[in-house]
Formats: structure tokens, C-alpha cells, sequence
């Protein structure tokens, strides 16, 4: 065969292949933007952790496209850096996925450039109810604070508690946890002794405490970003009396993260709280995702921001075997609208009408199991969604 006939041959085959889809699929571009240093640089890492234990576990290919992961430090409560992060790689990196965002400021400053840009963008833990109002293109895979919260007022109701003062940090999802917490509660005829809001990343809350354990009632609520903060919260509420009085300690889960119960040590003991994962989750799912999690990083605990990342991935891999490869705004999300899966948090699903999560709510208490502070569930809420988007 001569030369030209050959290679106009080889020509005609290649683009044959490509039309057919044979060629070579472009890579899948993820790029993620959480903080991977500064005060929250855990939740970074323990997201990126769920994502590389999904990866090790499932390979770094779906439907033909290898995935290739873009991590961006944001350093924390950021909302220029995250935004700047994005613009870069949605510019310059052309990333078919925007994913991360474990801080709502963040989330917020990011959400209109997913719009412009026309991808989308999965977020892994920002918490504030309205995120996923912010952009069209955005699925959430976490939680909401109101969803975690409305449940811990419910049960506190059925379980005598008939008056509670409540105390959250000044921001976002300490709105959304204070507003759920409060609506339910007096809602069903509970009385609200009185409330605080106190700055992000305080100290010492032995004040605030001091204003609770003045009000007398028969429980407080927290809500504080997980961290030292929680630390700091739960010492605080044994150290000034609140126990010996006989206030209870309601929270959300985050108050009691997995990562922080060493810190927290004895204090944390006896703390009620709402969420919607825990270590000690009893399920397959979980049990396999744990001694995976425990050989992976040995020195580290899976929390609910691991299988957040965990689960994100999972939703992206089960959307592109879904479009067979396009990962197009408007074939991502509607693959993913309505998508049910078990996580190793138990049954999830994206809400069709409104992109966030549906998934159960445990009422969890903290106990020593072998020596080792766990979150104990003892009674569930299923198929929670958020209460912020009620009737949307």
C-alpha cells in the first residue's frame, strides 16, 4: 500500500472510531476546593481521605474517562480565595466537575461561577440550607443543618425536655440549626428559655454558659462548627455546672465529631446529638467502609466529612455510567436528580425538585464502647429532608 493511500486509510478509521465513541475519552477534570491548612485544614483532609478511599476502591476510571483530581486550598472562611481557586480552574484547567466546599461562605462565593461556567458542582459539606438555591447546577451531598436539627428538637419534645435555650455560632448553619431547633420545638408546644449567638471560633463560651445555667431550663442546644470549638463547648458545659443542674446537652453531630471525642475526653460523655452518620453506624455498609477507612489511615477516624467525600464520588461515578461519559451540565444533573444509593450512613437520595439530600437522622448519645468514645444511635428518623425547602 503507498504511503498516502495508507495514511488516508488510517485517517478514515480514526475518525470513524472517534464518531462511534472509540477513540480515546477525554479525561474526567475534578477540581477541588476545601481548606488543606489553616484552622478547618481537617475537614479537608478527611474529605480528600473519602475521595481517595473511593478511588482506591473503585478504580480511576468511569465509563472510559480517567479521572484526574485539581485540589485548591481555600485556608478556611475564604470566600475571594475560593472564588479566585475556581476561576483558575474553570479558566486555565477547563474541570469538567466543581466539587468541595466544606464552608458556606465559600460555597456562596463560588455558586454563580458554576452557573456562568456551566458545570457542576457537587458540594461535600457546607451546610446552610440555601446553598443549593444558589446555582441550578449544584447537587449536595451532605447535609443540612436544619435537617440534623429539626429531628434533635422532636425527640428532646418526646422525651420530657419542655423548655430549652439554645446557643449556636453567628454564621450560616448556626442560623439554620438555631431557626430548625426553634421552629419544631415551639412548634410542638416547647418553650424557648432564651438564646445566644456567639462568635465563630471562640475560646471560651463560659459566659454564654453562665447566661444558660442562669435561665434554668430543662436543655440547651448547641450548634458550633466542629473543632476546637467543640472542645472548648462541651468541657465549658460540665467545668460552669450546666450538668450538676440537671441542663441537658442537645447538638448536632458535628458538635461531637469523631475526630475531636479524644479532645473532648470525659466531658463530651452523656451528650445527646443529632446526625445523620456515626462511626459506630451498625450496617454492612458501614462496617466495611470503617476497617477500609482504618487500614487506609491508620491514625485517623472516619468522620461524616470522610464518607461525604466518600459518597460524593460515588455520585459522580454513578452519573457518568449513567450518561455514558458526558458529564454536561444538563446531563449531569439530571442523572443525578432522584439518584438513590446506600451509603455507609445508611439509605440516601437526591431530591429530584430541589438537589440536596434526603437521608435518615439518628439520635445518637455519647458512650465509651471498648475503652473508645463513640456516637451510640438509638433511635432514627427516616428519610429526613431539609425543612428549609419544605413544599419546594
Amino acid at each position: 500500500m503507498k504511503p498516502v493511500a495508507r495514511l488516508t486509510r488510517l485517517a478514515l478509521v480514526a475518525s470513524v472510531a472517534a464518531a462511534f465513541g472509540i477513540a480515546q475519552a477525554k479525561d474526567l477534570t475534578i477540581g477541588l476546593i476545601m481548606p488543606m491548612s489553616g484552622p478547618f485544614a481537617a475537614h479537608g483532609k478527611q474529605v480528600k481521605n473519602g475521595i481517595d478511599l473511593y478511588l482506591a476502591e473503585h478504580g480511576d476510571t468511569v465509563a472510559g474517562r480517567k479521572v484526574k483530581l485539581i485540589v485548591k486550598d481555600d485556608t478556611g472562611i475564604a470566600p475571594a480565595v475560593a472564588k479566585r481557586h475556581a476561576q483558575e480552574l474553570l479558566v486555565k484547567d477547563k474541570v469538567d466537575v466543581l466539587a468541595g466546599f466544606t464552608l458556606t461562605p465559600n460555597a456562596f462565593s463560588v455558586a454563580p461561577l458554576a452557573t456562568q461556567g456551566k458545570v457542576p458542582m457537587v458540594v461535600l459539606n457546607a451546610a446552610t440550607s440555601s446553598v443549593t438555591e444558589k446555582s441550578p447546577n449544584i447537587v449536595r451531598v451532605s447535609m443540612t443543618l436544619q435537617q440534623d436539627a429539626a429531628p434533635m428538637a422532636r425527640w428532646a419534645w418526646e422525651n420530657g425536655v419542655k423548655s430549652a435555650y439554645t446557643l449556636v455560632s453567628d454564621y450560616g448553619p448556626g442560623h439554620d440549626a438555631e431557626s430548625a431547633f426553634q421552629s419544631t420545638f415551639k412548634g410542638l408546644g416547647g418553650k424557648i428559655a432564651g438564646e445566644v449567638r456567639t462568635p465563630v471560633n471562640t475560646p471560651d463560651y463560659a459566659p454564654f454558659l453562665q447566661r444558660v445555667l442562669d435561665a434554668k431550663p430543662d436543655a440547651v442546644f448547641f450548634f458550633v462548627p466542629n473543632g476546637e470549638d467543640g472542645v472548648a463547648l462541651a468541657k465549658g458545659y460540665k467545668e460552669r455546672g450546666l450538668e450538676k443542674a440537671g441542663i441537658k446537652a442537645l447538638a448536632t453531630g458535628d458538635v461531637t465529631d469523631e475526630e475531636e471525642l479524644a479532645a473532648m475526653g470525659d466531658a463530651a460523655l452523656g451528650m445527646i446529638t443529632s446526625f445523620h452518620y456515626s462511626q459506630a453506624h451498625d450496617s454492612p455498609e458501614n462496617k466495611a467502609f470503617v476497617a477500609a477507612y482504618a487500614k487506609a489511615y491508620p491514625k485517623d477516624r472516619p468522620n461524616f466529612q470522610a464518607v461525604a467525600g466518600y459518597d460524593g464520588m460515588h455520585l459522580i461515578y454513578s452519573v457518568l455510567e449513567k450518561t455514558q461519559g458526558d458529564a454536561g451540565v444538563d446531563a449531569f444533573i439530571g442523572a443525578a436528580k432522584g439518584m438513590k444509593w446506600v451509603s455507609p450512613r445508611g439509605p440516601i437520595e437526591i431530591d429530584p425538585q430541589t438537589r440536596d439530600i434526603i437521608q435518615n437522622v439518628y439520635i445518637r448519645k455519647v458512650e465509651k464502647v471498648d475503652g473508645v468514645l463513640q456516637n451510640v444511635e438509638f433511635a432514627t428518623y427516616e428519610a429526613v429532608k431539609d425543612p428549609g425547602k419544605a413544599g419546594k
